[in-house]
């Protein structure tokens, strides 16, 4: 534990933010504009790790498009904001509650319950790991604003010895997590206003990292057409007008009841209907392309008559 103390005790996440030495005596106004002002340095940050970010999404890709999943690995904020962006995924882009998921150290109930105490088992982050069947399709993300929790390190080594993807996310450089991972990472948020509450830039930094991921990889499946959320989930009245709306705009229709026809015509299937539309063909004929360009709208409309 004296090494573990020792580490932390250099970390960038660690240290005490200079301009919130009097935080305690500040009033509301100028806490929150101090906490806007580093959260400012969050985006400049992230930006800087745009490169292997994008190595992570091609990964994550590639192990999608091989039958694989993306399991997202943390502890406390960490594991949360893994699990937040694992279940948005379905009803977003119309994937299985399988395909991504959350694991968080002290199980489902930390969720809801600070387990702070369980991110110190290195071996347990294996053994959970072992408990969802991972095996060599899968991508492994390991997020910890440290870089240095033990719970991810064992996810990490057990996930390498099974043949899988590995990265790993943290908010400080050259660390121990990294060493572990094919892609790392790193994106040095430095101190936080509340010394050590990496609840907050970190946590910030964390989320929009894990959202880019999720999001690209999505796109490369072919679950976005133009900038619209083509394989969506329709679950209530919002997402039924927004459905009409993706048709019309996606397929270029001013009329919104023919959108609504060619949806109905199409079981709902948004990508159906936008395929009969621009390529003039029927429900059978456009589910059909879409089959042999992998879900693809554009690819499937260029197949046809190469207006796209």
């Amino acid at each position: 534990m004296r090494g573990r103390g020792n580490e932390m005790n250099v970390l960038n996440t660690e240290q005490s933010h200079g301009k919130s030495n009097n935080l305690d005596v500040m009033d509301a106004a100028e806490i929150i504009g101090l906490m806007n002002e580093a959260d400012l340095e969050v985006v400049s940050k992230v930006r800087s790790e745009i490169a292997n970010i994008a190595d992570a999404v091609d990964l994550v890709a590639r192990s999608l498009k091989n039958g694989g999943r993306l399991i997202y690995v943390g502890a406390g904020t960490s594991g949360r904001l893994g699990i937040l962006d694992a279940v948005e995924c379905p009803p977003t882009f119309g994937v299985s509650d399988q395909l991504i998921q959350g694991v968080i150290a002290g199980g489902p109930n930390a969720v809801f319950k600070s387990a702070e105490g369980a991110e110190d088992d290195e071996s347990q982050g294996g053994i959970d790991l072992q408990q969802i069947g991972l095996n060599s399709n899968d991508a492994v993300m390991a997020i910890s604003a440290s870089g240095r929790t033990p719970y991810c390190i064992g996810a990490l080594k057990y996930a390498a010895a099974k043949g899988a993807g590995t990265i790993a996310l943290s908010c400080n450089k050259n660390v121990r997590m990294s060493e572990l991972a094919d892609i790392s990472i790193e994106v040095d948020t430095g101190p936080e206003v509340i010394t050590g509450s990496t609840r907050l830039k970190a946590g910030t930094a964390e989320k929009m990292v894990l959202n880019m991921i999720s999001t690209a990889a999505m796109v490369k499946l072919g679950k976005v057409y133009k900038n619209y959320m083509v394989d969506m989930i329709v679950s209530n009245q919002k997402l039924a007008d927004r459905s009409r709306r993706i048709v019309m705009n996606a397929a270029d229709i001013s009329n919104e009841m023919k959108a609504q026809e060619l949806l109905e015509e199409a079981s709902g299937n948004m990508k159906v209907a936008i395929v009969m539309a621009l390529a003039n063909v029927n429900k059978e004929e456009a589910a059909q392309l879409l089959s042999e360009h992998g879900g693809f709208v554009r690819r499937a409309v260029h197949s046809k008559n190469g207006l796209v």
